[in-house]
This record gives C-alpha cells, sequence and structure tokens, in this order.
C-alpha cells in the first residue's frame, strides 16, 4: 500500500527516462537507480556504452529496465529507423550516470563517435549527469572546463560525493547514490505548481549557528547542513515553495529554494518570522544553545589569562515556531541530536517544545553523523516512534518529504 502510494505523489509518473551508463564501477548503482525509477512510476530506457558493459550486462539491465538495451551506433535496426534520434526525442529527460571523465569530455566538446555521444549531441531534451571518476580526474583543470561549459550549456550537474574511491585513494569523485540522482530527477522534471505540495510554502532551518566571541572567533556545532539542505531539495521536488534559512556550511543551494545565509541564531529567528506565514517548517538547523552576552569588537589578545566568558540562552527557534497563534504552520517538525537515551529525550522535547513531530537521531562520536553522507533517525509524533532504517541523508530527507505530503493530504489542507 506504502509503494503504490508514493508512485501516485512521484513526479516521475508516466515519465520517460533515457538513461546513459557510462564506463565506471559505479555503474553497479545505476541498476538500483533503475529500479527506483520504475517504482516511482517512470519508464527508463538504456543506451550502455562499450564502457559500461564492463561493468554491468544487458541482461541485467534489461531486465529491471523491462525494455531492449541500446549500444551500438550502426546497428542496422536501430538507424533503419534513425535510433539515436528517436531515443533521444522519446525522452522526457536524459540522465547519464555515471558520466566518465571521457563522456563529459566528448559532451564539451560536441564529439558524437558512439551512439551515447551522438544521442546526447542530437536531444533537444534536458540533460542531467552524475559524474564519477579519480578525484584528480575530477579536479584537473581539463574536467573542470568542460564541466563549466556544460554547466553553460544548461546541462544538470549532481557533483560526486567525497570517501573511498575504487582506485584505493580518498576523496571527491564517487558518484552520489542513486536516492539522491532520483531527487535530482525529481527536480529536473516537475514543473512550477506540479507536485503532491504544490502551492505549500515550506520553511527549513539548517546548518549551524556562529555565535561570535570576537571579530575572529565564535562559538559553533559539528553541523555540516547536509540534512537540512537535501530536506529542503527534496520538499522542492515535490512541488513546494521553499525558503531555506542557512547558518555557514559548504553545502550547495538547492534548487528552487530561495536561500536566506545567516550566521547567529537570532538572526536566523529573524528570517524565520520574516518568511511566515508558510505551511509546513522543518527546524533540521543545529543552533546554538547559547552566545557571548558582550562580543569583544577587536581581536582578543593572549596574555596568560584565559578570558572570561559570560554566556546568555539564544532564542528558542523551534518552540517559538510551535506556539500557538495565526501564523503558526499548520506541521511544524523539529529534530532532537542526542548522544543517550535519545528517543526518550527526544520524546520530552516533542513536549517541551509543542512541536507536531520530532526526528531523533544519536550523534555521539561512535556514529559519526555529523558531515557524514548517512543517517539514522526515528519519527516521532503523537501516535508513537516510528524507527527508520539507517540511509543517505537524501533519502531520509525524500521519505520524509513524502510523510508530509500524506499528512497534508490527510488533513485536507487548504493552501
Amino acid at each position: 500500500m506504502a509503494g503504490h502510494h508514493e508512485r501516485r505523489i512521484s513526479v516521475l509518473e508516466n515519465k520517460r527516462i533515457l538513461l546513459i551508463i557510462a564506463g565506471g564501477i559505479a555503474a553497479y548503482k545505476s541498476l538500483d537507480l533503475i529500479r527506483r525509477l520504475k517504482e516511482r512510476g517512470a519508464a527508463v530506457r538504456v543506451v550502455l556504452t562499450k564502457g559500461g558493459s564492463q561493468f554491468v550486462t544487458p541482461l541485467s539491465v534489461a531486465a529491471l529496465s523491462g525494455d531492449k538495451v541500446y549500444g551500438d551506433l550502426f546497428s542496422l535496426t536501430d538507424e533503419s529507423e534513425m535510433g539515436h534520434i528517436r531515443l533521444s526525442r522519446e525522452a522526457d529527460l536524459i540522465v547519464v550516470a555515471p558520466a566518465s571523465a571521457d563522456l563529459i569530455a566528448k559532451m564539451a566538446g560536441g564529439d558524437a563517435d558512439d551512439l551515447a555521444s551522438t544521442v546526447l549531441l542530437a536531444t533537444d531534451k534536458k540533460v542531467l549527469i552524475a559524474p564519477t571518476m579519480n578525484t584528480r580526474m575530477w579536479l584537473h583543470p581539463a574536467t573542470q572546463r568542460n564541466l563549466a561549459v556544460l554547466q553553460q550549456d544548461g546541462i544538470g550537474i549532481v557533483a560526486p560525493a567525497e570517501g573511498d574511491l575504487a582506485c584505493g585513494e580518498v576523496g571527491r569523485g564517487r558518484m552520489v547514490e542513486p536516492a539522491a540522482i532520483v531527487a535530482a530527477i525529481e527536480q529536473a522534471l516537475a514543473a512550477p505548481g506540479e507536485g503532491p505540495l504544490a502551492a505549500v510554502r515550506a520553511l527549513v532551518t539548517s546548518g549551524p549557528t556562529h555565535e561570535p566571541i570576537d571579530p575572529v572567533r565564535y562559538i559553533a556545532n559539528r553541523s555540516s547542513g547536509k540534512q537540512g539542505h537535501a530536506i529542503a531539495a527534496a520538499l522542492g521536488a515535490l512541488g513546494a515553495e521553499v525558503t531555506l534559512v542557512t547558518g555557514p556550511t559548504a553545502e550547495a543551494d538547492p534548487p528552487r529554494a530561495r536561500v536566506v545565509r545567516i550566521e547567529t541564531a537570532e538572526q536566523m529567528l529573524a528570517a524565520c518570522a520574516a518568511a511566515l506565514p508558510v505551511d509546513v517548517a522543518v527546524c533540521a538547523a543545529a543552533v546554538a544553545d547559547w552566545r557571548i552576552a558582550e562580543p569583544a569588537n577587536r581581536k582578543t589578545k593572549r596574555d596568560g589569562k584565559p578570558p572570561r566568558l559570560e554566556l546568555v540562552e539564544n532564542p528558542d527557534i523551534l518552540k517559538t515556531l510551535s506556539r500557538k497563534g495565526r501564523k503558526r504552520p499548520t506541521l511544524v517538525i523539529g529534530f532532537a541530536a542526542e548522544t543517550e537515551e535519545v528517543i526518550a529525550n527526544a520524546k520530552h522535547k516533542r513536549l517541551d517544545k509543542g512541536c507536531d513531530w520530532i526526528l531523533a537521531n544519536d550523534v555521539s562520536a561512535k556514529t559519526g553523523v555529523f558531515g557524514s553522507a548517512r543517517n539514522q533517525v526515528h519519527l516521532i509524533d503523537q501516535h508513537g516512534v516510528e524507527s527508520w532504517p539507517a540511509a543517505a541523508k537524501t533519502e531520509i530527507a525524500q521519505r520524509l518529504a513524502r510523510r508530509i505530503a500524506d499528512a497534508i493530504s490527510a488533513k485536507g489542507i487548504a493552501v
């Protein structure tokens, strides 16, 4: 039943995706990508390059896609029907995952010496690529020039993640997980005002806050903003009008979100208040509980005596948004980052703050959640606790966005 409902609300329903699988060990992830797209109601047709076929077989791709797999530019049967033109014209979106450095270079140069590059040159449809390669190849000036050309041409790029690479090195170059690519596809295909959250206004907070000690020092926390930014992207993919209020973070701006950048908790509260009224508020930011009472207006010099720092309590943004009143969002969701008694502390926090849902997660050192691409949460509402399996933060964000869409639909909220 849940799976059926996900398909009903997906912007991918009845969409036609042409997936190009280039060479690279990440090609195995494309099999999972096909499965996820099919689950959401999309039709998937695949072009498998010669390099891609070294990592996944046409048989496995055909079994998952339910369609013929294309690979040879000079197949008489296909080209008698101008196959490369037909493949590109019959798609709603072309996705290249993985996109190798070689294929990216061909795209930037307008080369067309195989079926994949010919299709990409012949298309008038949106194109989205998910690169994967060795980190040195990714950082090479030639690759960065090619990517800049593709961006100027309007091609969407799902940047690779950092982590262990197949070559044994560590760095940026891993193709992102299939869930993140699905989210990017949804964003690329969703028309303005389309989706189960169309006309819903959402507010998301993300990242840390920086509370100044003096002009060069501050109090902060380890939040990366990955989860909050992923939630903003997932809500936007379902059609919501999203305002993202974020502290300092290296995360890229989510597509379609209006981004407000702040430094301190007081600035975050002011930005949230300015965004009201909204229908949904998701407070994923790790807001500092305290700030310096009187920050110094010049750098504090070391004199052998540690300075005395007087702390005062910061405003409670989640509690403020949860207060009953004309501008209270219909659905207010908070996060509880705990290091012990995770669920018990989160239940208490939900009641204390007055929010509707709390997503609790264990952020103790053993979990390595801060800065990681993965998370595990427990959703707590008035009905109890629902524990979600560990997953990519992008996947958790998508699951939360779909749950929000279900709640909006169930309540019959007029927006």
